[in-house]
């Protein structure tokens, strides 16, 4: 299988059109149906059916379209690396990040490393704990933002001088808005929205213990999808202070959790790593900025 093939593929199952991919990778529609076709071959299975209107991948391609995403992924990360050792003025770095106020740190030694290198460029992957550490575990990643409490032992790791603090996003004529704070055990019977990782370590005991009686009407992986159900009046949004606009101009507000809760925030990245002189350079700044 070759990796000019493998990003037809790809580039065919982003468009869902073997007009537009052929377009964009620059070949005939003819040669770009024979590879899939030798593809095809190749592999013994059907990787698309035609639609009235688009190609649509079978079970199969969509297989295939996930592996192909992290085996060009990987390709394009270690091309960068390579040609960045001769004479270093930049690279790319692939950053994992959580959902926090803490990712201004990140932004921070961004900004300052690119003033030195003009061609160091920055791609971030946001998702919760879990899905960034499945593409760092794959090398997908240089290093990976995380707030919850993960399992360390396979990852070094370096702790960030902040923390996220645990509340409720709500309306603004919620009958909770007079409250100044909300008690764990108010949560029960509230209609709430919360992550799809379910509870935290850092959450108390007793919200852990608790956490099937809970009325959860929805879960979510990003904040701000969770802050639109708020908005249309589906529940609580139960999350970070300062993700979402609570100011003035917004019909929500948040209110924290009483006792505070609150999750510290980590840059870890897997042990034994060999570093690129870009990963290098950006965990000796984002280090300096910590101290």
């Amino acid at each position: 299988m070759e990796l000019r093939v493998l990003r037809y593929f790809a580039e065919t199952a982003k468009e869902g059109s073997m007009t537009n991919a052929a377009l964009k990778l620059h070949v005939t529609q003819p040669t770009l149906s024979k590879q899939i076709k030798d593809l095809e071959d190749e592999l013994g299975q059907k990787l698309f059916v035609r639609g009235n209107y688009k190609l649509r991948m079978t079970a199969e391609g969509e297989i295939l379209y996930k592996r192909a995403v992290d085996i060009l992924d990987m390709v394009d990360m270690t091309v960068s690396e390579f040609s960045s050792m001769k004479d270093f003025n930049g690279g790319n770095l692939y950053l994992g990040c959580a959902e926090s106020e803490g990712i201004a740190l990140l932004a921070k030694a961004a900004k300052q490393l690119r003033e030195e290198y003009g061609n160091l460029y920055f791609h971030l992957y946001s998702g919760n704990a879990e899905t960034v550490c499945q593409r760092l575990d794959k090398g997908l990643l240089d290093f990976a933002f995380v707030v919850q409490n993960i399992d360390l032992s396979k990852y070094e790791y370096l702790d960030l001088p902040v923390a996220d603090k645990w509340g409720l996003i709500m309306r603004k004529d919620s009958p909770m808005v007079s409250k100044t704070s909300v008690t764990v055990e108010e949560l029960i019977g509230l209609p709430l929205i919360v992550s799809r990782q379910g509870p935290t370590s850092e959450m108390p005991q007793w919200l852990k213990k608790n956490y099937s009686k809970l009325n959860i009407a929805a879960t979510y992986d990003l904040i701000f999808n969770a802050s639109v159900l708020v908005k249309e009046g589906l529940g609580y949004a139960l999350g970070f202070d300062r993700l979402v606009n609570t100011g003035a101009d917004s019909v929500l507000c948040f209110r924290p959790i009483e006792p505070e809760i609150t999750s510290p925030m980590r840059m870890i990245w897997r042990k034994e790593q060999k570093f690129s002189k870009a990963a290098g350079i950006f965990l000796g700044k984002v280090t300096e900025l910590c101290k």
